[in-house]
């Protein structure tokens, strides 16, 4: 939990461990009773002092979840339903637009002890900077993580679409948000290919890697039929644990 000033936009304080104690208004300091003027020529004293008035603060406070993994994708990319075949969440899936309307936490159990945890928002759309749509409110809860998975419909509702250009919209709006975020880790995950033949598939991703000029890692899968979905997350997996040994040895900067 981030705490801000609204009357000055400042941040307070930043709530990133557990039990982490903040004085964000201090109170004021208490009023001396008849006993602190009490003496040995005046053992039953008539004074007092009264306090001293307290600070007065207007809050905001705004919450962040805690995941190592972001899901984005325009709306109906499959990120509600990827993340339901990979962990317990059950968020709401359906063949409409903006079916999920809050963040969704999933956590995803690859050994006995190992584990990572999946953030799904809603949609963005082209124009989500402006406002347009809902993901750009809650993009502030992908700030946490480590790892951004970018969810692409291979096979789109309209027939016609521009796969490549829609992802490079969904990017471009990520990164009028927030550079920061947008120079965050980014995998490519091209979801639905269910739909489509595999020589087909593979021709259609390549072109749209093509496209964008992406040399990042790239996956295939159909989360509604789980095909790739343990690939990938013993992939994300093992990329943390990499992240880990890196820290270990003092050479990982986040």
């Amino acid at each position: 939990t981030q705490v801000w000033d609204t009357e000055t936009e400042e941040l307070i304080c930043d709530l990133t461990d557990e039990d982490l104690p903040v004085i964000v208004a201090k109170g004021g300091f208490h009023g001396l009773g008849n006993v602190h003027f009490k003496s040995s020529t005046n053992r039953a004293p008539r004074r007092a002092t009264p306090g001293t008035p307290s600070e007065k603060r207007e809050l905001r406070l705004e919450l962040k979840v805690l995941a190592d993994v972001g899901l984005l994708g325009y709306p109906n990319a499959g990120k509600s339903t990827f993340i339901r075949a990979v962990s317990s969440a059950k968020p709401k899936v359906a063949d409409y637009p903006f079916t999920t309307l809050y963040p969704n936490l999933g956590v995803v159990r690859v050994g006995p002890l190992q584990s990572f945890v999946i953030a799904d928002i809603p949609g963005l759309i082209e124009g989500a900077a402006e406002g347009a749509g809902l993901g750009i409110q809650f993009l502030k809860h992908l700030s946490r993580t480590r790892l951004l998975l970018h969810l692409i419909d291979i096979c789109p509702p309209e027939p016609d679409a521009d796969i490549a250009h829609q992802a490079d919209a969904l990017f471009n709006e990520l990164i009028q948000f927030s550079e920061d975020l947008a120079e965050r880790e980014r995998w490519l995950v091209f979801n639905k290919t269910d739909l489509v033949d595999d020589n087909e598939c593979d021709n259609l991703i390549d072109e749209i890697c093509k496209q964008l000029d992406w040399k990042g890692p790239a996956f295939k899968i159909s989360a509604i039929s789980h095909q790739g979905t343990d690939y990938l997350c013993q992939k994300i997996m093992q990329y943390f644990e990499e992240l880990t040994e890196e820290v270990d040895e003092g050479e990982y900067t986040p």
